[in-house]
């Protein structure tokens, strides 16, 4: 099962940064374990999401820099720190900044926010690895389309 913590992308500028948004509601599936009758999201889902966004600029960056297909596959999670819970009803900001960009390998900075307080930073590595799937930059198209709202 394929699972996405992006609801939106707001800003999106490929080989720089991009930002999104996570809205948290009461159905999603975690909160029945995380935790009975005190719901709050776990930071690990929250990492996910900012390395979904990252790893999707990544592709995006170098698929525009190349003409090439990668998949980006997260490597490294460092100087991670979790500053506030967030529950059902809370959006979640998300906010990725490339800060190396090398053959074979990236590293983004990210922030994630509640009304703009911050609510986890953390640092990510990435491997970026060749692909050749037709299918790749239908998808990404596919969903570029559906977090812009353009679909």
């Amino acid at each position: 099962m394929r699972f996405y913590l992006i609801d939106k992308i707001t800003r999106w500028e490929p080989g720089v940064a991009a930002e999104g948004l996570k809205n948290v509601a009461m159905s999603e599936d975690f909160f029945d374990d995380h935790f009975p009758r005190r719901p709050v999201m776990p930071g690990v889902l929250i990492l996910e999401g900012m390395s979904q966004l990252g790893a999707f600029l990544l592709e995006e960056t170098l698929q525009q820099n190349t003409g090439k297909g990668c998949k980006a596959i997260l490597r490294v999670i460092d100087k991670t720190k979790f500053k506030a819970m967030i529950k059902p009803g809370d959006t979640l900001h998300y906010r990725v900044e490339v800060t190396a960009l090398a053959e074979g390998e990236a590293r983004l900075k990210g922030v994630a926010t509640r009304s703009q307080a911050v609510v986890a930073t953390t640092e990510l590595v990435f491997s970026l690895n060749a692909t050749d799937d037709p299918e790749l930059p239908r998808k990404r198209c596919e969903l570029m389309d559906l977090w812009t709202g353009k679909k």
